[in-house]
Order: structure tokens, then sequence, then C-alpha cells
């Protein structure tokens, strides 16, 4: 904001202000308490679902119901002694109120003295009869009104949107004020969570809660954020996954437990990844992760459904940034090493044995500095997924199951009974990105103190993104993990996809940010 913006803005504060101050002198408290507010703009509509059925004001019976409105102010229309006032409120509908002089000045009152304090972003509330205006328009003739809330700043661009994304972001307020899209996208992500709770709830899952400040660094491959414990000198690490504390709580007897929460990853930004994100984490007893597929496409595509966001004529087709992703049931399951021959077809099957061809195909690739230079340390198994990522996933539009990964690049799951150098593992890949991840568990605890080991060793060569010796998640699986499947999918990453939204921050309320200028971060 300009330096003369920024005088105009500080202006108009002192104006608002003013009339706050004149507010306080008819006994309205500009920033008073609360008041019930029996009803929204939603049962308006409701009570009367045709506009042509309602009354106009001459005919409005003396018994006529009342309603008693609140929401914020977005525009006015002043005639003299008369005045439209719209608003929106909690219901997200936007209606507005018919207020007459001579009505709300009777008997002595003071309400059209307060209304004429007020200014757009205030907050009002009202009470009367709805109506049909002459231009077929509901309203709500105000019987009563009074301001609630004195908006010292004026809302941005006076309602047209607020644009600047920079902006959007450090203030979500102003953005959800503005922006109706914006309201609904977030809107209609509560209302996932909430359904995917009851997915769970329905299937005898047990929701619960695991610590998210971790002494060990688990559950995944991923460089975490430290933090340190005063009162015990212990130093911490919030959580990259809830997976060991929920598999402890399988072997506890908790058969099939479900977790929704925030996980922490110390990396970069980008519109696919924020440090501080939401998953969905789940694990099953006595099921494989060919049942986690088939749970995992019922849980996507109900959720399509249930949320309304496809085609009319193709229910589970959705539209994402310009193209078509279908959702109807029915998802390929392909292996890594099919796709990888498909797109690189001067490896033969043999070849995705051989280290030094993965290394030579994987060096005309890997566009990525650190990833280049890492290349030499790696495994056949850890080659195979670098050529996956690097020349498979983009590609992968409709929800396609990837399996059959490499143990090498697979800590936590089971080894396959067939081909040991394979795991018992599968990827949801919808629109070239990873949604989901689920695999058997690892439940042989001297198999997993191998591939803790192994961890450890990679991490003594320079792999940062490892995890620790967790001797106390082995005691546990000494003492059984039945056989189990678990998965962890991203919620952030779905809703972007049921959204439309081009970036994660589009999806997180309060995304991370580097400080602005000045700001007392």
């Amino acid at each position: 904001m300009s330096e003369k913006s920024s005088e105009r803005a500080e202006e108009l504060v002192e104006v608002r202000r003013q009339k706050a101050e004149a507010l306080r002198e008819l006994g309205v408290h500009p920033f008073g308490t609360a008041r019930p507010v029996g009803h929204t703009l939603a049962d308006l509509g409701a009570a009367v679902a045709e506009i042509e059925d309602l009354p106009e004001e001459a005919g409005l019976a003396a018994d006529a119901p009342r309603y008693e409105l609140a929401g914020r102010i977005l525009a006015i229309r002043d005639f003299g002694k008369g005045a439209f006032v719209r608003f929106r409120d909690r219901s997200f509908g936007e209606g507005q109120a018919f207020l007459k002089k001579d009505l709300l000045s009777a008997d002595g009152r003071s309400d059209w003295d307060v209304y004429k304090k007020a200014d757009l972003g205030d907050t009002l509330r009202i009470s009367g009869p709805q109506f049909k205006t002459r231009r077929g328009d509901r309203a709500v003739l105000a019987e009563e009104f009074t301001l609630l809330t004195k908006a010292l700043r004026a809302p941005p661009e006076k309602w047209h949107g607020l644009t600047d994304k920079e902006q959007r972001y450090r203030q979500r307020y102003l953005d959800l004020i503005s922006n109706a899209e914006v309201r609904e996208a977030f809107r209609l992500r509560s209302q996932a969570v909430s359904w995917i709770r009851r997915f769970f709830d329905e299937r005898d899952f047990l929701e619960v809660e695991t610590p998210m400040m971790h002494s060990l660094v688990s559950g995944a491959t991923a460089k975490p954020f430290k933090t340190h414990h005063n009162a015990l000198d212990l130093d911490l690490n919030l959580r990259i996954a809830p997976e060991l504390h929920l598999k402890r709580l399988v072997v506890g007897g908790f058969e099939r437990v479900y977790e929704i929460g925030r996980n922490f990853r110390n990396e970069g930004l980008s519109p696919r990844h924020n440090p501080e994100f939401t998953m969905l984490e789940f694990y099953w007893a006595h099921a494989t992760w060919e049942e986690l597929c088939q749970l995992t496409e019922e849980l996507c595509c109900g959720l399509v459904k249930h949320l309304g966001v496809g085609k009319a004529d193709a229910p589970y087709v959705i539209e994402y940034q310009g193209q078509e992703i279908d959702f109807s049931p029915g998802w390929p399951r392909r292996t890594m090493r099919e796709l990888v021959l498909e797109k690189n077809e001067m490896l033969t099957a043999e070849d995705l044995l051989d280290a030094e061809k993965l290394r030579e195909r994987a060096r005309a690739v890997v566009e990525d500095d650190a990833l280049h230079k890492s290349l030499n340390r790696l495994t056949a198994g850890e080659l195979l997924a670098v050529l996956f990522e690097e020349t498979v996933e983009a590609g992968l539009i409709a929800p396609t199951f990837v399996t059959g990964f490499p143990v090498e690049v697979s800590p936590l799951a089971r080894k396959n009974d067939a081909d040991p150098a394979l795991t018992d593992r599968f990827e949801l890949i919808v629109g070239g990105r990873e949604i989901a991840n689920g695999f058997n568990e690892l439940n042989d605890p001297d198999d997993q103190r191998e591939r803790f080991a192994a961890q450890m060793a990679a991490k003594a060569e320079g792999a940062d993104e490892t995890m620790d010796y967790d001797e106390d998640y082995i005691t546990a699986l000494e003492h059984g993990l039945p056989p189990t499947a678990g998965e962890g999918i991203g919620i952030d990453r779905l809703i972007m996809f049921l959204t439309d939204a081009a970036s994660i921050r589009d999806v997180i309320l309060f995304p991370l940010l580097r400080p602005s200028e000045g700001a007392g971060e």
C-alpha cells in the first residue's frame, strides 16, 4: 500500500471511530455483548420458498411471522426516509432489510439514528416480517435495528473481491469476507472431513489422538521440525507421521483405528507442499493392502458423490484445472515395474534389477541437482522409485493404484512373500500426484530391527530423510502385531481436487508464509 493510500485509510478509520463514539452517545455500545439471534437468511427461504407467495409491504398482516437476524453489512442504498441494507449471515446467504425512518423513530426510539452511523462491514441485528418488494425481491421490514459491532476498517475493494494472493493468504479473514468461492471451498472442506469421519465410524473404526511431539523421528522418511521441552530438558520433534503410535494401539487391541490430524515436515514450499498439513491415517487388523485399495476407492468415490462436485450427467467426473478426472469405481492397479518399462522403452525387465543400467537412465532424466548428485549411492530399488517419480507419476491422471514398491523405499512395509525385493505396498496417484500411501504392515520384529538399522546406516552416509531407531516400537512388535494393513491419505491434496484448487495454500486456512516486512511475527 502506498504512503498516500495508507494515510487515506487511517483518515477513514478516524471517521469510523467518531461514528463509534456517536453510537455510545445514543446508548449503543459499538462493540457490544451478544444478543440471541433466532434465525438465518436460509430460514426465510425455507419458511416461504416462492417469493411470489410473499405479501407486499402494504399487505403484511399484524400477526405475520417475525424473524431475528444478524449479519455483516454489504451494501447500503439510502433514499432519504428509507433505505435498503444488504447483508450476509452465517448461512452464507445474502438478504436485505428495508428500513423506514418513521417506523424506526416511533415512540422516541433512536434506531434510525443508529442506522445513520452504519458503514459497510458493520455487524447489524434486525427483526421483523419478510415481504416482497416492488422489484419482486425478498426483504425483511426492520421493526428493530441496531449495530452489534462497528467495523473500524472498511472492507476491501467494496466487496468486489480480494484478488492479491499474498494478501489473501496473510489476511484470510478478508479473503473470506470478500470471496464467495473461498468461503464455499472451506465449507466444502469441513463437510468432507465430517463425511470421512462418518465413513470410518460406520465401519467400526475408532478415532484416536496420538502425540504431536516425538522424541524420535518416526513414521516416515522426512526432515522434522525440532523443539525443546524446558522442564524435562528434552529435545523433541514435531511429528512427521503418527504411524508407529497408531500401530502400538493395534498391538494393544484397538484393531481398527484412525486419526485425522496435523503432521509437520521441514521441507520446501510448493503448490503441493506446506510444512504443516492434515493427514488421515488408519490401521486395519486382519486386512491386506488389497482391501485397503477397495476401501480407499469407496471412500473417494463416495466423497465425490456426497459433495456433489461431479458433472451433472457424470457424478464421478470432476474438472480439475481444465482437465477432467474420472473417479468412477473400478480403478486400475499397476505395478511400478510395468509402468517404468512403459515409459522407458530402452530398459528391459532384466535392467530393472541392474543398478548400473537404472543409474544410467536416471542420470539422463533427473534434473534436480541434489538428487542427481545422490544417484551414485542409490540401490536398484531406490533408482527404480526415482525413475517412477521422474518419468511416470506426472502422467497418471485418472485414479491409479501403483503397487510393488521396492523394499529399500518402504522401511515399514511387509515384504512380498513371492518377491522379497518388493513390498506389499501401493500408492494412489491422481492428477499426477500421490494422494494415498498404504501397505501390509511389517510385523516381524527382527525384520523391522534390520530396516531401522539400514535407516541409521543411510543417515550415517549422509541421507537426511531417514527414521530413527525406535527400540520401544520393536518391543511392541515383540508383543505381537496382528497381520495389519495401514494407510495415510493427504486431506489437503484430496481437497485440492474437490475444490479445483491450483495450490495447497488455497485449501489451508492459514498457510505458512514468510513474515511480511515490519511484521512482529
